[in-house]
């Protein structure tokens, strides 16, 4: 894949992208990142890139012509497997099916603002607009670094084993179960018996249990939105009856 991420502060990038996964995954090819400077774009002789906004207000306002300029001359902006995203926080939130559908796409472009907003002009050249949460950041650089890690890994070849993600919470609707290792017992805290007894489609079942269980007591909204099938009505109501006795 190939990601192009357009920023006036793109040494906050280095070390996010070079190291762990998607250092490595850099390194095989897998991941073809580059941070574009778009204040190399202005024409201003002081190379500025904001202006008062018309009307009055607070703040000042990313000017037009150095972003699209540094789009156009990096990117085919009519190339229809290209996602031009712009990290606003008035965008839609972020999300793993998000991370899948932006996974399958073979170039992604993240401009990330700063100052007080974007010319309002700059959102005719942007495909996606997206939000990490229902908070402000002082620019779209973190933002940025968060959905490109959440879609690389699932990007075949940046993480080893496909189950491995496949089994994260979110993916398929619900949180992850508990996971356990070594040592058997710690400080007096044991690893559930089942998980030792090798008995794999009653661990499976554990599993499933357990995951209902957990999406339930922490993220109940999660349930309405997730189809249940028969095994899994059965086990969430065992769950509800258990927590009542409780």
């Amino acid at each position: 894949m190939d990601i192009k991420i357009f920023s006036l502060f793109p040494e906050m990038f280095s070390g996010p992208l070079g190291s762990s996964l998607l250092g490595k995954a850099r390194s095989k090819d897998i991941l073809n990142i580059e941070v574009i400077n778009f204040r190399e774009y202005s024409t201003n002789k002081h190379h500025a890139v904001d202006d008062y906004p018309f009307g009055g207000g607070a703040g000042m306002v990313l000017q037009p012509e150095p972003v699209v300029s540094a789009l156009r001359s990096n990117l085919n902006l009519h190339a229809p497997d290209t996602e031009i995203i712009l990290m606003s926080p008035q965008g839609k939130v972020f999300d793993q099916q998000a991370a899948c559908a932006l996974s399958q796409k073979k170039q992604l472009a993240f401009i990330c603002g700063h100052y007080e907003g974007f010319d309002e002009r700059i959102r005719s050249f942007v495909t996606q607009e997206y939000s990490i949460g229902d908070y402000v950041l002082t620019g779209g650089e973190l933002p940025a670094m968060v959905m490109i890690d959440a879609i690389s890994r699932l990007i075949p070849g940046v993480i080893k084993e496909q189950e491995s993600y496949e089994e994260d919470s979110f993916y398929h609707g619900l949180l992850e179960y508990p996971q356990y290792t070594r040592p058997q017992n710690f400080e007096g805290m044991e690893v559930p018996e089942i998980l030792l007894s090798g008995h794999h489609e009653n661990i499976r079942k554990w599993r499933k249990k357990e995951s209902l269980r957990r999406t339930l007591l922490r993220r109940p909204d999660l349930l309405e939105q997730y189809e249940l099938n028969k095994e899994e009505e059965k086990m969430l109501a065992e769950v509800r009856e258990e927590l009542n006795r409780q």
